[in-house]
């Protein structure tokens, strides 16, 4: 059965007006970008059946749009705007954070992160500057090129912090390679800064590593 032969209230973009996104399954969600569920399957069926092919939504999500447009139920169009609309909500929270909006999740951060550093051709080492509430005061690309511990200088860092009277600070850099598994210079960066920023009672809140998928958090991992 189509999704326009269900009763009216049922339809997920009918709820979603009526609602709020929020009122809306996952399955739900997703059906609302894809044009037909195919086979004799509606679209929440399709959308259900897609995200339990990839595992997870953020899984399927992270898919690339040559790998998603031969997907059943999903078309060039579907995958537009389906990643359209997750540039928009990464846009989003990025004018959030640009305008000191308090930065409340790691997710938050990682996506932001994502935003800035995931397109970059070569390594980019950055830092978001924080006040004592969370909310962003600056975002600093302040090293570029092979990111290890003789490229990183903490001295750098500590000085920008001091500059924005920052409280704390979130670091990240990318991986062009797409593979976001920290090294051990990754690791030992980290600790060299989280000690040397100690000192002028500054926190590392996270390093975020950015590859192809989510941004990985070090702080998650246990290793901050």
């Amino acid at each position: 059965m189509s999704i326009r032969q269900w009763p009216e209230h049922e339809r997920p973009r009918e709820r979603l007006l009526r609602s709020g996104s929020h009122s809306l399954s996952d399955a739900e969600l997703l059906a609302i970008f894809l044009s037909t569920g195919g086979r004799g399957m509606d679209a929440v069926a399709r959308g259900r059946e897609l995200i339990s092919r990839f595992g997870s939504l953020r899984a399927l999500l992270d898919q690339s749009s040559e790998s998603l447009v031969n997907e059943p139920g999903l078309g060039p169009a579907s995958v537009c705007r389906l990643k359209a609309a997750l540039e928009l909500g990464t846009r989003h929270l990025a004018a959030d954070l640009e305008r000191g909006e308090a930065l409340t999740d790691p997710a938050s951060a990682g996506a932001y992160f994502s935003r800035r550093l995931r397109s970059l051709p070569h390594e980019v080492f950055a830092c978001l500057f924080l006040d004592n509430r969370h909310r962003a005061l600056a975002f600093e690309e302040l090293f570029r090129g092979t990111i290890d511990a003789a490229e990183v200088h903490p001295r750098e860092v500590v000085r920008r912090a001091l500059a924005h009277n920052a409280a704390a600070v979130i670091i990240g850099h990318n991986h062009p390679s797409g593979v976001a598994e920290p090294s051990a210079a990754d690791r030992a960066i980290t600790q060299r800064l989280r000690e040397a920023l100690d000192l002028i009672g500054v926190r590392v809140l996270d390093h975020f590593i950015v590859g192809d998928g989510p941004a990985l958090s070090l702080a998650q991992r246990g290793w901050l």
